[in-house]
């Protein structure tokens, strides 16, 4: 798998969560907003390690450089949703919405529900 399609660690996402809140951002910028605190060095780290996955665009303003978001995060949840399927369930969504149901994290009630509104957003875009 090449580095640009890598998923994220939890930590890569909690730092990317605040970079497509904020927008651009410092490594000072960053570090302010991850809750639990992180040290600078390691946000500067994962920072940079997003950047060399592609995740993220990195420019020098003055003495400081600045992330912005390459990916979007519905990009980026698409992504990592797309390789869940594939390495827990083979491929196959309908096997991931069976484990949902067995394991009692949706009801065949909301996935009604979620159907008629998938449904009805889909007509809205044709």
């Amino acid at each position: 798998m090449g580095a640009k399609k890598a998923g994220l660690t939890r930590l890569e996402l909690k730092i990317m969560q605040v970079i497509w809140k904020r927008g651009s951002s410092t490594v000072a910028a960053v570090q302010a907003e991850v809750k639990p605190a992180l040290a600078y060095t390691t946000v500067q780290t994962v920072l940079n390690i997003l950047e060399r996955k592609g995740k993220l665009n990195r420019e020098l303003e003055g003495r400081a450089f600045v992330y912005s978001a390459k990916v979007s995060e519905e990009k980026a949840i698409g992504q990592s949703l797309g390789d869940l399927i594939d390495r827990m369930f083979g491929g196959s969504s309908e096997e991931l919405v069976m484990s949902l149901l067995k394991s009692r994290q949706i009801d065949a009630k909301r996935l009604a529900k979620l159907t008629e509104q998938f449904s009805k957003a889909k007509g809205d875009a044709v």
